[in-house]
């Protein structure tokens, strides 16, 4: 039997992280697939929303859960460009999505490979399948000139 193809959906991710630069916001894009098909897209938004909860990751999940009028994302993935913090790890698992794809670990903010590893818990009820790297120094490079660009 032949393995599945393979689709990334990074560079989706990434273009929304780009269009994050463009609004001042740090650059972090999200997508969520089903069936090989985008239902959900975001990028930080804690700026220009006022919400410290609008990150990527969030945005992309809300919009997913309204287009498939359901709070579960079970048989759903995400792609995103950083990986994620504590808030949307919880979120993440709440949601029940299927497999997490990510590009540069985030060494003092992650909480998947990095920090408190929040899939790693007795208490998460749901663990994605996870998969880090994917485009990662594409990602890595975006927050780096980022945050270079605010110093200077």
């Amino acid at each position: 039997m032949a393995a599945a193809k393979y689709t990334s959906f990074m560079g989706d991710a990434l273009a929304l992280a780009n269009t994050a630069i463009a609004v001042d916001e740090v650059p972090v894009g999200a997508v969520i697939t089903k069936d090989g098909k985008i239902i959900g897209r975001g990028h930080n938004r804690t700026r220009i929303d006022h919400d410290p909860t609008a990150h990527a990751e969030i945005v992309a999940i809300r919009e997913a859960t309204r287009f498939l009028g359901n709070d579960r994302l079970d048989e759903c993935d995400l792609w995103v460009t950083l990986e994620p913090c504590t808030m949307c790890a919880g979120a993440i698992a709440h949601a029940r999505i299927r497999r997490l794809y990510y590009g540069a670990e985030d060494p003092k903010g992650g909480a998947v490979d990095n920090g408190v590893r929040f899939f790693d818990a007795p208490t998460c009820h749901h663990k994605p399948e996870v998969y880090s790297g994917i485009e990662g120094e594409g990602s890595a490079q975006l927050l780096l000139e980022f945050f270079r660009s605010r110093r200077d």
